[in-house]
């Protein structure tokens, strides 16, 4: 019997590698790096998030609790950054500034917290000002509930769109057969927050009985990559599937991605998790892979620095194969993937500064500016 159910586990994981398209198992190799990767900031254990300032300095987090500034060549640690639940993928995640910082001064961040009448901990939000390497004018905007001593899939990305929401992504902390596909229960979602933290008035699930109505969209896994693209305004997302099956979605109202009901991936044991890759009522990605690469982080180019081809490409990072991707875009459609630094590490994330030029988070090493060859 146990050998019947890995052979079935095995027949299906073969099936979706024979339906996938070419774009989504073929990897290249390109024929010219139009860049130089030059280590920026070093000896970070963890880089997790990014953020740029206005003064041409940058915000890194760094997953065990650090809050790092980065100015005129030297690391800072912030100091009053918020005390995390380190467990497994837990800790301090993202971080994102407001639209209009120089006006606002809104530093935004994700992290694991303990707070709460349960043992372990869930992912939160909160918001800051910076002053004098500090933060300040603390305020936690949100607390998933309720909390687990799980130590997987908390997320988190922060992302604002043209409208100054923000959007706030939270995995289903290892809970798939609960947590995504039930909206009255924090986990496996994307929430809309208006930059104060209150709710927006025309999210989704407000007005519906029992639901948490900063839910957006629902049916995630664990999304560790969220952007917005620059061309449509579009909030992007990428997210690990089990064994294959990551994804790469575009996040819509209300929208259902179909976490566990339908995924193009199977038990880490071999086992199937369900027969179905599509469903009515649920969302497909526009991109899938099979073999999983473990994607976190993501950003557009949004530019010609690096060569009008690359432009409107998108960028992950994988930490299964320790290679940051490019994604040749038509629309909404992968043409062309490419493996750029391979070997490099496991990479963590990815940003376009506001310099037009990539920078790339990665474990063990810190972080990479990607310098356009003349």
């Amino acid at each position: 019997m146990k050998n019947s159910v890995l052979l079935l586990g095995l027949s299906i994981l073969t099936f979706n590698l024979s339906c996938a398209q070419d774009t989504v198992n073929k990897v290249d190799t390109p024929e010219k790096i139009p860049f130089t990767a030059e280590l920026l900031i070093d000896e970070i254990p963890v880089p997790w998030g990014m953020a740029f300032l206005p003064d041409g300095s940058m915000l890194v987090t760094e997953i065990s609790g650090d809050l790092i500034h980065y100015k005129d060549g030297q690391k800072t640690k912030v100091s009053n950054a918020p005390k995390v639940y380190k467990r497994g993928q837990g800790g301090l995640l993202d971080v994102a500034t407001h639209p209009d910082y120089e006006n606002k001064g809104w530093i935004y961040i994700s992290y694991a917290s303990d707070e709460g009448k349960e043992k372990g901990g869930h992912t939160a939000l909160m918001r800051a000002k910076l002053k004098d390497n500090a933060l300040v004018d603390i305020e936690q905007l949100y607390k998933a509930t309720p909390n687990t001593t799980k130590g997987q899939h908390f997320g988190s990305r922060i992302a604002f769109d043209n409208d100054s929401y923000l959007f706030l992504s939270i995995g289903e902390r290892g809970d798939r057969d609960h947590n995504p596909q039930d909206i009255t229960r924090d986990g496996g979602k994307i929430y809309r927050f208006n930059d104060d933290g209150s709710i927006p008035e025309d999210n989704p699930f407000v007005g519906t009985d029992g639901a948490k109505t900063a839910i957006y969209s629902y049916g995630h896994r664990n999304p560790q990559g969220l952007a917005k693209n620059p061309e449509t305004g579009e909030i992007w997302d990428n997210e690990h599937g089990p064994q294959g099956g990551d994804e790469i979605n575009i996040i819509e109202p209300g929208a259902n991605y179909g976490w566990p009901v339908v995924t193009y991936g199977i038990n880490y044991s071999g086992t199937p998790i369900t027969d179905k890759t599509e469903m009515e009522g649920m969302t497909q990605p526009i991109h899938y892979w099979v073999p999983s690469i473990a994607p976190s982080g993501m950003a557009f180019i949004s530019s010609d620095t690096y060569g009008a081809d690359w432009k409107g490409s998108v960028l992950v990072g994988s930490l299964k194969f320790q290679y940051l991707e490019r994604l040749a875009m038509d629309g909404h459609t992968v043409t062309k993937r490419e493996e750029l630094m391979p070997g490099l590490g496991r990479v963590r994330n990815v940003e376009e500064g506001p310099d037009g030029l990539i920078y790339v988070a990665v474990e063990g090493k810190g972080v990479y500016k990607l310098v356009p060859k003349k």
